[in-house]
């Protein structure tokens, strides 16, 4: 079986959610016999294409990105190609451009489409756009959502009016390498231990501004890792509020990421906007044992961390519920202990990379007319 994975971005030259999500899908089904291509736009001068343990990554010069939509004429010769060649086609959404590029490609093979968020921002744009999209989505042979949170408060989900397949992000632990000793040393010297964690892109609607402002109120150790538009802001109110107990890592590497997971306390995740569907960074931070702390979006990080069982979810936006979230876990080692080993487990029943295959390859078998295998 052969798919084609399209989507804007990939690795190496971004790492987010998204691109975390097609790795991980690519690797779980690649064990299960399916050979993936990733077909995504990047910063290279030429067409190019990387051989990766995932598949083939073919990335096509990007000419222009509005409003963060990344467009390159070479996508759609590439694309018609490369559906050619494949069973399936697997988009991923929201990508404006995608819809395009498919629509006029002429292919009429199965496509699988993963809804990873809403537009929220481009309220303007997306009205110009929706046209576009549905005559997409007629297109469409099967949606897959990531949640079933997101299922239930996502107005255009609602409105198509057929079934919508849940199948959550998932990681594969064998795909993560222990830290190295000199990555544990660097974190050790740059952050010490015991630290409220945060690793992410800094976008507005991670609500950071937030934490640094708990992290004020408490003096309770946080380390922020990872760059973004919010960044200067970011620190400039950490100056200004006296927050010296937060640290900014900076984009780190992955042996760094895993070396911080390792010397954590817990994982603080406040984002406040439907933007945020999922959180990847989540799923690790189950994966290590650590205890979560989110905010109730309606999105798919409540139904990662469950309240009380996994972490704490508190209110968006509010500094005073995430503060005492923080102190709650900081006085209550056994409390965190207990809810880290209940994120283990639950990462491990419901979003290992094994799952998360074997779903993706039921839906592709059944959109090829295959015979599907009894769970």
């Amino acid at each position: 079986m052969r798919v084609l994975q399209f989507y804007r971005t990939y690795l190496p030259e971004t790492h987010g959610g998204v691109e975390e999500a097609i790795h991980q899908i690519c690797l779980a089904t690649g064990k299960l016999g399916v050979e993936q291509r990733v077909l995504t736009l990047a910063n290279v001068p030429e067409v190019e294409t990387l051989d990766l343990p995932e598949g083939k990554v073919i990335r096509v010069p990007v000419q222009i990105e509005p409003a963060s939509c990344s467009m390159g004429a070479g996508a759609f010769r590439a694309y018609r190609e490369h559906a050619a060649w494949a069973d399936l086609i697997h988009i991923h959404y929201p990508w404006p451009f995608a819809d395009l590029v498919h629509l006029l490609s002429g292919c009429n093979k199965p496509v699988v489409v993963t809804y990873h968020s809403d537009i929220i921002r481009q309220t303007a744009l997306e009205k110009l756009y929706a046209p576009l999209r549905w005559l997409f989505f007629r297109k469409v042979s099967r949606f897959v959502a990531t949640s079933p949170k997101y299922v239930e408060t996502s107005q255009l989900l609602r409105k198509l009016h057929k079934p919508v397949d849940v199948i959550p992000l998932g990681l594969a632990p064998e795909s993560y390498e222990r830290p190295s000793q000199g990555a544990l040393e660097t974190v050790e010297r740059e952050h010490g231990d015991g630290f409220f964690l945060f690793i992410g892109v800094l976008r507005y609607y991670k609500g950071l501004r937030y934490l640094v402002e708990a992290a004020a109120r408490t003096g309770l150790k946080v380390v922020i890792a990872g760059h973004g538009p919010e960044e200067a802001a970011l620190k400039r109110q950490a100056r200004e509020q006296g927050a010296d107990s937060v640290h900014f890592a900076g984009f780190v590497s992955n042996d760094v990421k895993q070396a911080l997971m390792a010397r954590a306390k817990a994982i603080v995740f406040p984002s406040c906007e439907r933007s945020e569907a999922f959180g990847v960074t989540l799923l690790e931070g189950q994966m290590h044992g650590l205890p979560l702390i989110t905010c109730d979006i309606g999105t798919g990080t409540s139904y990662v961390n469950q309240h009380g069982q996994t972490g704490l979810v508190v209110p968006p936006c509010d500094v005073s519920a995430l503060a005492e979230a923080m102190r709650q876990i900081n006085e209550a080692p056994e409390l965190a202990r207990k809810m880290g080993a209940a994120g283990r487990a639950r990462f491990t029943n419901e979003f290992s990379g094994e799952l998360v295959g074997k779903r993706y390859l039921r839906v592709y078998r059944q959109l090829l007319g295959k015979a599907v295998p009894e769970e």
